[in-house]
């Protein structure tokens, strides 16, 4: 059973427009790699943070809706967490109407 949910991750604003590109798809791609399906991405841009992150006060903002299994969301999480250029992200599991 697929679960939906909604992941927002900032990317550090030093990342050029390839590697944004490359960045998105490969997010996208290992959510649907373990059987999930993006249902939606969408590219914020760049846009002044609420407070600063790692020394960032800016950084590249990404929302992507995706289905997926309940066990998958802490292998994207860790993945987030090892790739340099993402500087903050979060995960929820939104709720069936």
């Amino acid at each position: 059973m697929l679960n939906k949910y909604e992941s927002i991750y900032i990317i550090n604003p030093d990342v050029d427009a390839e590697g944004i590109k490359g960045l998105v798809e490969k997010f996208n791609a290992l959510i649907e790699s373990e059987g999930g399906k993006v249902t939606e991405t969408n590219e914020w841009g760049m846009k002044k943070l609420a407070y600063p992150i790692k020394k960032f006060t800016q950084g590249y903002y990404v929302l992507v809706n995706f289905e997926a299994k309940p066990e998958f969301i802490d292998e994207l999480e860790r993945i987030y967490k090892i790739t340099d250029t993402v500087i903050k992200f979060i995960t929820v599991r939104k709720e069936d109407k």
